[in-house]
């Protein structure tokens, strides 16, 4: 095996998934670790490299950054929500030491929308600490920032990421209640749902402007379960569904009419549904 090739085993997923969830996109973190790779193999002399994965995690790093960037001004005019774009399967992702970086619950669209409210440095600064254990020397080298700063920026970052995995069940009760939930939307058991759902659950769909969805987050058991069951009736025997991992959670993919897609991907919390995410911009969908 090339060195090139050794390299490229041991740092794609970890590359990635400080990738991902910097953009929250699965297809740009794709093409910025590639591009990492082929800045690598561009160098005249990798001799002169005295630390291979630092200089690969600055080039992804930098990417991610010029990237965010250059795309503030699109996020300002994004119609509708914005959510992270989807990442399937995963599911023994916590038993496969290759993918240890992609830990469930850092990978939740709950948690990558906590990391939305830091500004770009704050959250490359924040993971590279946090999920990547990097010391305040090397992402000082990373960012371009003393030492110090990445220090006083990273403890303000953690004060302001509010998030407990203790308070989420394992992957196999999640899944209880997601299936649980389904039959019951599907049955008109209304009881149940509520029982299912916290009183404040919120529904938050992305369809970018190039699909129907839901123009602002919806809140509430009673008008969630109202919204649902009228998109049931609405589209009864136009649709399929079936269940996957997404993110890391248990989740949903509907299919409309054989080709507008629905990936849902749900946020529970001490025996309730707290979230529903929804992402049906097809444009965030075509690696699914």
């Amino acid at each position: 095996m090339s060195n090139i090739e050794s390299l490229y085993e041991a740092y794609r997923t970890p590359l990635f998934s400080f990738a991902y969830r910097m953009l929250g996109s699965v297809m740009d973190a794709e093409d910025i670790v590639q591009e990492a790779f082929i800045a690598y193999e561009q160098v005249p002399d990798v001799s002169e490299i005295r630390n291979e994965r630092a200089f690969l995690y600055k080039i992804v790093t930098n990417r991610c950054l010029d990237l965010l960037r250059s795309s503030a001004k699109k996020r300002e005019l994004y119609v509708g929500p914005w959510l992270p774009e989807p990442l399937i399967g995963l599911e023994d992702a916590e038993d496969d030491p290759s993918t240890a970086y992609l830990r469930r619950e850092s990978i939740s669209m709950a948690y990558l929308l906590l990391l939305q409210q830091l500004n770009a440095v704050e959250r490359a600064i924040f993971l590279l600490r946090e999920i990547f254990g990097y010391s305040y020397e090397e992402i000082a080298e990373t960012i371009g920032r003393s030492a110090a700063n990445c220090r006083q920026i990273y403890h303000r970052a953690k004060k302001g990421i509010h998030y407990d995995p203790d308070r989420t069940p394992s992957v196999s009760v999640a899944e209880n209640y997601v299936r649980e939930f389904a039959n019951a939307l599907v049955q008109g058991n209304m009881n149940r749902m509520l029982e299912l759902v916290s009183d404040d659950v919120a529904f938050i769909s992305d369809g970018g402007g190039k699909v129907r969805a839901a123009g602002i987050p919806v809140y509430g058991a009673d008008r969630v379960i109202a919204l649902l069951q009228g998109l049931l009736r609405m589209y009864e025997g136009q649709f399929s569904f079936s269940f996957l991992p997404v993110n890391g959670q248990p989740g949903m993919r509907f299919v409309l009419n054989d080709e507008i897609q629905y990936v849902y991907t749900f946020h529970i919390e001490e025996d309730r549904i707290r979230a529903m995410y929804v992402v049906c911009n097809p444009d965030k969908l075509r690696h699914v």
